[in-house]
């Protein structure tokens, strides 16, 4: 067993028990849908008896490859990354690899994903697919309430330096090229780095710009509470806008159970974190892993709502 983290507390059994040495994590924030990430690594860690140490790296692309640095100089036996900006992977992979530290790469995928190389891997849900989910429940919808017309769309992105904002987003522009689709028309898009705050902000100045949307179409669940809180602040029908997000968080089902939230789509976080605990452990004892990893998105609607609930 290598070096051990002074004060180690998470997800801790015993020594004894460790199955693979210790290993650090770094996670980019700690939104709610990452919160539930640290609860499937840490659940699974103390189930298993495998030390880990959390980091939260506070969206400072800096501050994480810090930490990283740090676990490299503690001579840790893994490393799992939730990355801030995708386009950084590339770095930390070199990092890690001159380490001769194996490396997990989880939720976000890495930029360099086909070319991790024996000692890394990624698990994760393919993001694409959770835009296409997503916007395919709008049209769906939309088709539903019999809009004939051209029915404009607004796309609320993440960071995008982020792979993840960019495929959520390029899926939507895909379903809407579809002829079945096609009467959605993007009419903006703009990013409001994954906080809802911001996107109330910027859903705010679409509103006094004259922008009448038929759906509003968000990268996450956090950014579509911003979009939904302008829109009540200024008395907007909610039932002629829908609401799309992505993770189906808690709040989200409670934002779908008022009425509010019309799509979302579920990604089991939770699943992920225990896959990377055991990808972790497999590349720390020289075993080989399947990479990229994939974990299937599922579309939450009104109608099945309560399913998902019963999850938390």
């Amino acid at each position: 067993m290598k070096k051990f983290f002074p004060g180690l507390a998470l997800a801790t059994l015993s020594a004894t028990t460790a199955l693979a040495g210790d290993i650090g994590v770094t996670i980019a924030t700690s939104d709610s849908n990452l919160a539930l990430l640290i609860q499937g690594i840490e659940a699974h860690a103390k189930e298993l008896g495998q030390p880990v140490q959390v980091e939260i790296a506070d969206g400072d692309v800096n501050k994480q490859l810090s930490q990283i640095q740090n676990f490299i100089a503690a001579d840790v036996d893994a490393i799992i990354v939730n990355v801030i900006e995708t386009s950084t992977s590339p770095t930390i992979t070199k990092m890690a690899a001159d380490a001769g530290i194996p490396l997990v790469y989880v939720n976000n995928t890495p930029r360099d994903v086909e070319s991790l190389g024996d000692t890394a891997a990624f698990v994760g849900s393919d993001e694409y697919v959770a835009g296409t989910l997503q916007a395919e429940g709008v049209c769906k919808r939309l088709t539903a309430r019999g809009v004939t017309g051209e029915a404009g769309v607004l796309i609320l992105q993440g960071i995008l330096a982020n792979e993840t904002a960019v495929l959520r987003s390029k899926a939507v522009h895909d379903v809407a090229a579809r002829p079945e689709c096609s009467f959605m028309k993007v009419i903006d898009e703009q990013s409001a780095n994954w906080d809802p705050v911001k996107a109330q902000d910027l859903m705010t100045n679409w509103i006094t710009a004259g922008y009448q949307p038929a759906a509003v179409i968000s990268n996450n669940d956090e950014m579509a509470f911003g979009a939904i809180n302008a829109l009540k602040a200024v008395s907007w029908n909610m039932d002629e806008v829908e609401i799309a997000g992505i993770d189906a968080v808690h709040e989200a089902l409670e934002y779908m159970k008022r009425g509010d939230l019309d799509v979302t789509v579920f990604q089991d976080v939770r699943a992920q974190g225990t896959s990377a605990v055991d990808m972790a452990i497999s590349l720390a004892k020289g075993e080989k892993v399947e990479s990229p990893h994939w974990i299937p998105y599922q579309l939450v609607t009104p109608e099945n709502v309560e399913e998902y609930l019963a999850k938390y």
